[in-house]
């Protein structure tokens, strides 16, 4: 039996893979008339340590992610889906992703198989990999 997803998550980086996965995300929500809801973490560990700095680079970031998904949002309305939830959190980004999808049973996840950060080139697939074992749903990982 094929499952009916009723709420959908998708994580978003603006990585190529994330702008796969939202675009897939958004034809699954869709199809099964789903609630989606668009995910951002920004990267704690990839933040200045100092405390100054971390408050103004954090404050730019979130402001500029906010504007990223408010686009994602607009970009599924041209696509006639308006179910769509924006989120921002502050975060190990594959840590939040599960928390999220635990805290507000999600009931599928999509994301991309790699992200941006040039930290995370080192460990291709580590967020991906985690999710999958961890996710309290199903994963599809888009490439």
């Amino acid at each position: 039996m094929i499952n009916k997803y009723k709420n959908i998550l998708v994580a978003v980086d603006g990585s190529e893979h994330s702008e796969h996965a939202f675009e897939e995300a958004v034809e699954a929500a869709k199809r099964h008339d789903a609630k989606l809801n668009v995910i951002s973490i920004i990267n704690d560990s990839e933040l200045s340590t100092s405390a100054f700095s971390f408050s103004k680079i954090y404050a730019a970031e979130k402001e500029q992610v906010e504007k990223d998904l408010l686009k994602k949002v607009h970009d599924a309305s041209r696509k006639e889906f308006e179910n769509i939830e924006p989120f921002v959190d502050l975060g190990s980004p594959k840590e939040k992703i599960v928390e999220f999808a635990k805290d507000n049973d999600v009931d599928m996840i999509f994301l991309g198989a790699t992200g941006k950060g040039e930290i995370s080139l080192s460990r291709i697939g580590s967020t991906a990999a985690y999710v999958v074992n961890h996710a309290p749903c199903s994963v599809t990982v888009i490439r």
